[in-house]
């Protein structure tokens, strides 16, 4: 059996419209291998999309519940940092509307830097609101890690525009929370808040680290963002602790 056209004029088809099912079965029993291949092709990238748009309906499964139990601005609430030797801790909350819509979203750590910076816009541009905070080193070393988290979270919270009346994170649960919550195991690959808030609060602290990496070139900051790195450790090892790290972190402590 041949399906009518050249291969060039089927790949095109295939690339350009929606096709009849039936027709890409015809091209799969096409004698010539060329159309055989494109049609295959063709079904591998259908099912991908198929399997992502299945994977985003299900990141609304969390918002949908709260949406019907008559919460209306649920906050989603991420963190990055809380693992680096050096630079600070940073949390960003996200509302996003109910007919947000973007392929993609996912914890920020399964991302590469141009997908989070591309869905940061895309976030930035038509959620509800974003509020961000930063706490730098000297207040972590103060309080600790864990405390200057819950703190950066507060601060994201109140950096909203609008108030939220629930909030979702990852895994966590802050202590005396303005609103009623909900911590996720593994929540930012599980609820499109989220996920969303990981990427502003990833990103954000990048950008921090990129800087720093300017002041500091000697630590490779822009490489792994002050995580510890066998790199990182023979800096340390080297230059000693600089300006932005942390003294209460052991591997730095055991330096100064």
């Amino acid at each position: 059996m041949k399906v009518t056209g050249t291969i060039r004029e089927i790949e095109q088809r295939l690339k350009n419209e929606e096709v009849d099912s039936r027709w890409v079965e015809d091209c799969l029993l096409d004698t010539r291998t060329g159309v055989q291949n494109r049609a295959k092709a063709y079904l591998k990238k259908q099912d991908r999309i198929r399997k992502e748009k299945e994977r985003m309906e299900k990141l609304w499964n969390f918002e949908r519940t709260y949406w019907q139990m008559g919460y209306r601005m649920i906050a989603g609430l991420d963190e990055a940092g809380r693992g680096p030797l050096a630079g600070p801790v940073t949390a960003a909350a996200v509302i996003l509307p109910e007919n947000f819509d973007v392929s993609g979203l996912d914890d920020s750590k399964k991302l590469s830097p141009e997908s989070r910076q591309t869905l940061r816009t895309r976030i930035e541009q038509e959620a509800i609101a974003v509020g961000v905070s930063i706490v730098d080193h000297q207040r972590i070393d103060e309080i600790n890690i864990l405390q200057a988290t819950y703190l950066a979270m507060r601060q994201a919270l109140q950096s909203l525009e609008m108030k939220p009346d629930f909030l979702l994170l990852d895994a966590v649960e802050i202590p005396e929370p303005p609103c009623p919550q909900r911590g996720i195991i593994k929540g930012d690959g599980m609820s499109h808040s989220i996920a969303a808030a990981s990427i502003i609060a990833k990103t954000v602290r990048d950008e921090w680290m990129m800087k720093a990496a300017e002041e500091f070139p000697e630590y490779g900051f822009d490489r792994h963002m002050g995580y510890c790195t066998a790199e990182h450790l023979v800096a340390l090892d080297k230059w000693g602790p600089c300006a932005i790290h942390r003294r209460s972190f052991a591997p730095v402590g055991d330096r100064v």
